[in-house]
């Protein structure tokens, strides 16, 4: 019986509903927060351009990508934006550096549409998500991204909103990176760069759902376990996984894992597994 068969029979809690309406209410209160962490970090982005442009391959990278447009806000993890619907994707790459561009009904957007950049690590990547988006080409993004010599892997994660998109991009060890907001044309930058550092790789616990097939099975997983913070994972044999936490001891995962079974309605589908922060699980 394949992971995706299991789940399918597996009930489903009667608070689902609930559950999912809760979603969407952290959603919309999270789109609030990006929005003002938008202006925050607008004060703040001559300092943080500053400092990025102080690791050396990413100054590096800034000195040979012409830039277009103004800058709002250089992060490494956040999000930014202004709400919309219907703006269309592509991209280009250029060194080391992808970049996002975004039109509506033909015509070049001046602001970008609402996104969202998690770093997560074991493995390093990040994930990528943006708001009101209804044309999405995402082998073109794929190929894009796996043009960069620093990029491990790529993958699409399956949301239950039609009007975005999110991706995964796998990171190769020792690879740093900074994400640029720009408007008037409104663009994303992401900026790759090696540290040139060997990591350490060591052993992290997660708690994990059985391996399937992207799919609304796994979206689901997201809405039922929103409040844990839940993420996917690309398995060594071509599937994904559901995950829950990066931890350093099975006793740490063990307690959350605890704390999750104990609530009403809780289905059995999750357990405990480790693998190297360098590697893939099973």
């Amino acid at each position: 019986m394949t992971g995706k068969e299991r789940y399918e029979q597996i009930k489903i809690p009667a608070q689902l509903a609930s559950v999912m309406e809760s979603a969407r209410h952290k959603a919309a209160a999270r789109k609030r927060s990006f929005r003002l962490m938008r202006y925050a970090s607008a004060v703040a982005a001559s300092i943080v351009l500053l400092f990025v442009v102080n690791i050396p391959g990413v100054a590096n990278a800034l000195s040979k990508v012409p830039v277009v447009g103004s800058i709002v806000q250089v992060l490494q993890f956040g999000g930014g934006g202004e709400r919309t619907d219907g703006v269309s994707v592509d991209t280009e790459t250029v060194e080391d550096v992808l970049r996002i561009n975004f039109d509506q009904a033909g015509e070049t957007v001046s602001s970008v549409p609402a996104f969202a950049v998690e770093h997560r690590k074991a493995p390093n990547r990040l994930i990528f998500t943006i708001s009101g988006v209804r044309n999405f080409d995402y082998d073109a993004v794929k190929n894009d991204l796996l043009a960069l010599p620093l990029v491990e892997d790529v993958y699409e994660n399956i949301i239950l909103d039609d009007s975005a998109m999110r991706f995964v991009v796998e990171l190769k060890d020792g690879v740093t990176h900074s994400v640029s907001e720009y408007r008037n044309p409104g663009y994303i930058e992401l900026r790759l760069a090696s540290t040139g550092k060997q990591i350490k790789p060591r052993e992290v616990f997660y708690i994990r759902s059985e391996a399937m097939p992207q799919g609304e099975s796994l979206a689901m997983l997201e809405e039922i376990y929103y409040e844990d913070d839940v993420t996917f994972i690309k398995t060594a044999g071509g599937d994904f996984i559901a995950v829950i936490g990066g931890f350093t001891t099975r006793e740490e995962a063990e307690k959350k894992l605890g704390e999750i079974s104990s609530r009403e309605g809780y289905g059995g589908d999750l357990r405990i597994d480790s693998w190297m922060s360098n590697a893939r699980p099973d």
